[in-house]
């Protein structure tokens, strides 16, 4: 209650409504992606319609809850580490605002015609949009987007589909090489079930794919609201306000372990890599002593987290730079360090969790219809088969989850929809190509049109006006520690 006293009124009800639209974002989402896990279950009769959307809706607030927050971080590190930061409370709200509004506004109308449209692909050009917005407010255009991030998600996206299309295909193959039965490969007869076998399967991956798509998806909501929190609240949600004093013990322990593995190798010492043990002695110092983060003043707190992901980052490069012969145990030991240092920052909490879990959970329950009817009917021209149903889903379900352990989001509907259309070329089925070429569209124009949706409503908004506070004051230089 401090943190939101010391905002002004219009800050606050700005506040609640961007947290009200994040969560319509996981809202429209879960009805948004709906078809994804229940199309195959109700297109091959193996659940009724009412029972497989409330089912999908339960795995999906459990896939939030269990489903962990390293994509999460992959959201929020999109923006550069001090942008949020350093551009303003009102100002961070503003851009925050923008990238929501653009992305539910776009998910609504892609459901509205019942095209399987990607949520990941809309946010994700959002947020690029309101980057690319801000860095051209500041004068130094590009700046405002943590590009080796973008190009990391940007492959991700780039790659998944077409995992879907070739792994989904290749399984049906296998599938008809060493599973005989004939009712595997037919299409449903009328409104009958199919054999309690298939019917296990389908129900067992139509559970999978529901809950990873709650832990991918859901964890794109909770990297938006950390993103308004941080922006908005930074003296309470900068920092990981669960840290304990024996945390931030073990923390300056991993620090000094750095400090002293850097002074092995003197070129650290030296040109673009010179900042980084000043970087690392200065949170080392900051840190030393302090039993709780209460004992960190608030706008400390600000320059802190600054501090920790820029030092991460230059670890990250000099870990790939190949400039330094660095020992396996010393290559080890800073990798377990920077987890040690980085848990201080990147963190979700728990309120944010369950929010996030209630609102895809219940839009998950709704809204099927439009883009199942897509999934099920229109991207073959012959209804789909158990065997196709099942293998597009158990792609999925595996590429979505493989995707989580790698904290990189995917889109769940690229995905799927991939599959079932390569399930489809491998029976030789035919593709519906009116509905493959609005996919198609969608999938193109989805990126461009919410860049510059995102960016012309910050600008139009923020009225071209917004102006950077100044920024976070050098580290003062602090002697690293010797070995």
């Amino acid at each position: 209650m401090d943190s939101l006293s010391s905002l002004g009124l219009g800050t606050v009800v700005l506040l609640v409504i961007c947290l009200v639209i994040a969560l319509g974002f996981e809202f429209v989402n879960g009805f948004h992606d709906t078809a994804n896990a229940v199309a195959t279950v109700i297109y091959t009769k193996s659940l009724r319609p009412h029972v497989a959307v409330i089912w999908s809706g339960l795995m999906n607030f459990l896939g939030v809850l269990l489903g962990g927050t390293a994509v999460a971080f992959s959201i929020v590190h999109l923006l550069p580490v001090d942008l949020i930061v350093n551009i303003g409370a009102t100002s961070g709200i503003l851009m925050i605002f923008s990238l929501l509004v653009t992305a539910v506004l776009w998910n609504v109308a892609t459901w509205y015609f019942g095209i399987p449209s990607s949520s990941s692909h809309t946010l994700i050009g959002s947020i690029l949009g309101v980057g690319l917005m801000s860095s051209l407010f500041a004068g130094h255009i590009g700046s405002g987007v943590n590009w080796t991030k973008a190009q990391q998600i940007g492959l991700s996206l780039l790659i998944s589909p077409l995992i879907g299309f070739c792994c989904a295909g290749a399984l049906l193959l296998v599938a008809k090489a060493f599973i005989k039965d004939k009712k595997l490969y037919e299409a449903p007869e009328d409104n009958s079930p199919p054999p309690f076998w298939i019917r296990s399967i389908l129900c067992i991956t139509c559970t999978g794919v529901s809950f990873a798509h709650g832990s991918n998806d859901g964890q794109k909501g909770m990297g938006l609201i950390m993103l308004i929190l941080m922006g908005i609240m930074p003296s309470q949600y900068a920092l990981n306000p669960a840290i304990k004093a024996d945390a931030m013990s073990k923390a300056v322990v991993s620090l000094q372990k750095m400090e002293s593995i850097l002074q092995k190798y003197p070129d650290t010492q030296k040109g673009k890599w010179a900042k980084l043990p000043v970087e690392l002695a200065h949170i080392r110092t900051t840190l030393t002593g302090k039993s709780a983060l209460s004992e960190i003043s608030p706008d400390l707190r600000k320059s802190l987290r600054a501090d920790i992901l820029k030092a991460d980052e230059l670890l990250g490069k000099l870990d790939k730079s190949g400039d330094f012969s660095l020992t396996r145990e010393d290559k080890e030991t800073l990798k377990q360090a920077r987890k040690q240092i980085v848990g201080m920052v990147d963190f979700v909490a728990l309120w944010v969790v369950i929010a996030v879990a209630v609102a895809l959970g219940l839009g998950t329950t709704i809204g099927w219809k439009r883009i199942a009817t897509t999934i099920g009917e229109h991207i073959g021209k012959t209804h789909m088969t158990y065997a196709q149903g099942a293998s597009a889903e158990l792609v999925a379900m595996l590429t979505i989850a493989s995707a989580d352990l790698i904290g990189l989001p995917v889109s769940t509907t690229h995905v799927l929809s991939s599959g079932v259309a390569g399930t489809m070329v491998t029976n030789r089925s035919g593709l519906q190509f009116k509905t493959v070429r609005n996919i198609l569209l969608a999938w193109v124009l989805t990126l461009p049109v919410t860049i510059a949706g995102s960016a012309l409503l910050f600008y139009v908004i923020s009225g071209g006006s917004i102006k950077r506070e100044p920024p976070v004051s050098p580290a003062p230089i602090v002697k690293p520690v010797k070995p």
